[in-house]
């Protein structure tokens, strides 16, 4: 399990493929992969890899197999890319984000970006069956990194995120332009819960459910803007 909270960027040193895997030799900051072991996983980009050599106390390789390069940004990675990186959580360890899986849902493209002074508004765009997981303060994961969605337009298909200077300094969003794709992971929480409410919604009408979203849709909303799954779900710590 991961928070979500990155812990620093790594440099991609070189990648090889052999036989339909892919490996990553990453070159971490000193002191990064301290008891780190083979076997270990980590979060490259938000994807959960699995050590599988350690060459040195700052290089360690990483092998990807072909569903991850279709499903994640890590496909276009090469030799010289930053890549953000979180170890697995210690039991008792605190969790200043929220619990993560490093099982990436869908890349995103990011549409507009806008500073405002040390700020900054990333926009990015929504595949249609994930609108229903994502809508504002709801939980998130981008790149690995735990913003909070402040705001989202299912009608036009985008939700942004903010970022503030530390999370700039850190990760490699700050240096991500628009045009380029990021990992998104849904948080299994809010994916638990909008699926029930979908399903109890869908169970309690019966018939009546197709009447009732055409009613809605002349008026502009959808069924699922009826339903507000943020207000189900837990506090954020």
């Amino acid at each position: 399990m991961f928070t979500g909270i990155v812990q620093t960027v790594a440099r991609v040193a070189a990648i090889e493929d052999d036989n339909g895997i892919r490996t990553f030799t990453l070159d971490f900051p000193a002191g990064f992969t301290e008891g780190l072991g083979i076997g270990a996983s980590v979060a490259v980009d938000g994807v959960c890899l699995t050590a599988t050599t350690i060459m040195s106390t700052e290089r360690v390789l990483f092998d990807v197999m072909l569903q991850s390069l279709a499903v994640t940004t890590l496909g276009d990675c090469g030799p010289g890319s930053m890549v953000n990186v979180e170890r697995a959580a210690k039991d008792g360890a605190e969790i200043g984000g929220h619990p993560l899986s490093g099982h990436i849902d869908f890349a995103a493209r990011i549409d507009l970006i806008k500073e405002y002074g040390g700020n900054k508004a990333i926009r990015f765009s929504i595949p249609r069956p994930f609108e229903r997981y994502i809508f504002p303060k709801g939980y998130i994961a981008i790149n690995g990194c735990s913003p909070t969605v402040s705001e989202c337009n299912k009608a036009e298909g985008w939700f942004e995120i903010w970022l503030i200077p530390e999370t700039r300094r850190v990760t490699n969003l700050d240096a991500k332009r628009e045009g380029d794709a990021v990992n998104v992971e849904i948080e299994r929480g809010t994916q638990v819960v909008v699926d029930t409410v979908r399903d109890t919604v869908a169970e309690s009408l019966g018939e009546l459910r197709p009447l009732l979203e055409a009613l809605l849709k002349e008026r502009g909303l959808a069924l699922e803007d009826l339903v507000t799954p943020s207000a189900l779900l837990p506090p954020r710590h």
